[in-house]
């Protein structure tokens, strides 16, 4: 890679690191495995730079790779995790600081809650704002089923019960 190439690919990084981390984070559930998982897909990323950045979307690109490094990362080995129903004790005294992170708590157990295809539509769809068009074509489906997945996938966040709670 050119230096050129390499200034290139530093600043689209720099520029984009939190962004691919957050979505990492809805996916996997976990903000250590977020980061793995990002730092994978930016791996990708470096070895197909020249495929990438002639890409219609760089963004749309990078996170069809992040999707599949995540999809990688369960057929290698599975990862055993032990999850809790409360997370831990918070120090902070703020009432409604610590309403807000029961709330993303509760949003973020909903959304673990989702099969893998449903979270990477409602990831795509509503946090990242992707079009269905856009969401199909990351994720190699039809507009279809991006439409059925997220039908049933906030159908599922709706009756979630820590959503029920914070309503």
């Amino acid at each position: 890679m050119r230096a050129e190439e390499e200034a290139e690919f530093r600043e689209y990084v720099a520029g984009r690191w939190t962004w691919l981390v957050q979505a990492a984070a809805l996916l996997t559930g976990d903000a250590g495995h977020a980061e793995d998982l990002a730092q994978t897909a930016l791996v990708r990323v470096f070895a197909s730079w020249a495929r990438v950045r002639g890409a219609e979307s760089m963004d749309a690109y990078t996170m069809r790779i992040l999707i599949n490094q995540n999809k990688n990362r369960f057929r290698k080995r599975r990862v055993v995790e032990d999850l809790t129903a409360v997370p831990p004790e918070r120090g902070s005294g703020d009432p409604d600081l610590t309403a807000r992170v029961d709330q993303r708590a509760g949003l973020m157990a909903a959304l673990a809650s989702l099969p893998k295809r449903q979270r990477e539509v409602v990831v795509l769809r509503y946090w990242e704002d992707y079009s269905e068009a856009q969401t199909a074509q990351i994720l190699g489906c039809s507009v279809g089923t991006v439409k059925s997945q997220s039908s049933k996938a906030l159908a599922k966040l709706r009756a979630h019960a820590s959503v029920l709670a914070s309503r």
